[in-house]
């Protein structure tokens, strides 16, 4: 719950400082109190969470495409169905969108203000919580997945390549207005 709504269930008081008393009262033990995504809720300490553990969950991998989609929404988010094909470069099958939100990590959140009025999506709590995160800021940026190697290096590759080529046509570029301006009129 929010920390709003337990408030409202206490009749309005600030449960702020609570809250985060309880979370250093239960840190060291087996069930620890946690905000993800603005919401408290407790869980299983994670060096007890393989005790508890009844049935093995399955493995739901998702597709390339569906990652990919996840990935764009999560770091786009409010993004469009067009916006997400726009950045991938492909069209995007609707049972893709549908996967993840069965998964409960990514929902509708209403409609673009612009002719058409395109549906918008963003990331759940649940995509937060699933994801060990406590909001979006949390996701990590580009050089910390190229150091984890989760950055295609052909795409690395590429990149590069074309940095160099900007940076030899800025070097051009700047020999070439030298040479104007030593130039006599």
């Amino acid at each position: 719950m929010t920390a709003e709504a337990i408030s409202t269930h206490l009749g309005g008081a600030n449960v702020k400082d609570a809250l985060v008393q309880l979370e250093v009262q239960y840190r060291e033990r087996g069930v620890q109190l946690v905000e993800r995504g603005k919401r408290w809720h407790f869980q299983t300490a994670p060096d007890l969470a393989h005790l508890l553990r009844r049935e093995r969950e399955e493995v739901r991998r998702l597709s390339r495409a569906a990652t990919e989609v996840l990935a764009i929404v999560a770091y786009h988010e409010p993004v469009s169905r067009a916006e997400i094909e726009s950045i991938r470069g492909v069209q995007t099958a609707k049972g893709t969108l549908d996967v993840l939100m069965e998964a409960g990590w990514v929902r509708i959140v209403g409609r673009r203000e612009v002719p058409g009025r395109p549906v918008i999506y963003a990331t759940t709590p649940e995509f937060l919580s699933h994801f060990g995160l406590e909001s979006r800021r949390d996701l990590p940026g580009i050089d910390e997945l190229r150091a984890a190697g989760l950055l295609d290096p052909v795409e690395d590759a590429l990149a590069e390549a074309m940095d160099t080529v900007g940076k030899q046509e800025e070097a051009a570029d700047n020999d070439s207005d030298e040479t104007e301006a030593e130039a006599p009129d």
